[in-house]
């Protein structure tokens, strides 16, 4: 029947690749898992980076376990919001999130609210909070990311480039298919296949660079913050050209603009500019 997802320039092919695994007749998806696994990953990494600058690990666990909580309804309801044309007729389906529709910067911008709550509760620096946080929120997303593999979504428009990823047309959205993928059809053993850019490759590997980089700044960064600004900057610039390739945006309510592609550039612009301006007094007050 064909190989399930083939990377026809780099020699791969894998036969089979399942959606979901059956415990007692109860399916639980990859994708689940992945993100559970991201999770847990991020909040190690998390703790390594608060050992690695003398702070309490433990309060991390505290705040990653809230995080957790509401990120996932920050990011159901982000996708609710900008879907709203179909959720406003299935109300129903608002709560089924085994369904699908989650936005990772509806679960960001959760976080991030959720983080500054608990820095009051706690009496901590909701800046250093973000700046040892932002590395584990980096794990989450390279590895998350895989479950959109695994659920043969959030893919770009046709490419023929070396990471070109084909999948079968019969597994993917029919929505998601443009016309462009239809015209470059790959026919193999009686399967149709479209031939599209992997971004959910792009952008994991994308964050792997903003996660070094924030490894290697943790112990030379001037001021608390400065951390968090370089993940804003680097994650909103990687995902502002990501976006623009994929084919299933979410879009601004009346218009053709995508949502996440419009932030990104925001997020990164603005971050980009205190940046420079945190730079430029701090190269004042040394002289």
């Amino acid at each position: 029947m064909g190989a399930d997802v083939r990377f026809p320039h780099l020699g791969i092919e894998i036969e089979k690749l399942g959606k979901s695994i059956s415990i007692g007749g109860f399916a639980i998806a990859y994708y689940g898992i992945i993100i559970a696994f991201g999770m847990v990953c991020g909040y190690l990494i998390a703790a390594w980076q608060a050992k690695r600058t003398g702070q309490d690990k433990e309060m991390y666990l505290d705040l990653a376990l809230w995080d957790i909580i509401f990120a996932v309804i920050g990011a159901r309801v982000y996708y609710v919001v900008f879907s709203w044309d179909y959720y406003s007729k299935h109300l129903k389906e608002i709560i089924n999130t085994r369904g699908g529709g989650m936005a990772i910067y509806g679960g960001v911008i959760a976080g991030v609210i959720t983080t500054f709550v608990f820095s009051k509760i706690r009496k901590v620096s909701f800046l250093k909070l973000v700046d040892t946080a932002c590395a584990g929120l980096l794990i989450g997303q390279i590895i998350g990311r895989w479950g959109n593999f695994f659920n043969r979504e959030a893919f770009g428009g046709y490419t023929n480039g070396l990471f070109a990823m084909q999948l079968k047309r019969s597994d993917v959205a029919q929505s998601n298919i443009t016309h462009d993928m239809i015209k470059h059809l790959v026919d193999i053993d009686n399967v149709s296949y479209i031939q599209v850019h992997p971004t959910f490759l792009y952008e994991s590997l994308w964050n792997v660079v903003v996660l070094l980089i924030i490894i290697f700044f943790t112990k030379k960064k001037k001021y608390d913050g400065q951390l968090f600004l370089i993940y804003l900057l680097g994650y909103g610039l990687g995902r502002f050209w990501i976006e623009g390739l994929r084919t299933d945006q979410l879009l601004i309510p009346g218009t053709h603009i995508a949502v996440s592609q419009v932030l990104s550039l925001a997020v990164a612009v603005v971050s980009a500019i205190i940046l420079v301006v945190m730079f430029k007094k701090k190269k004042s007050a040394d002289k």
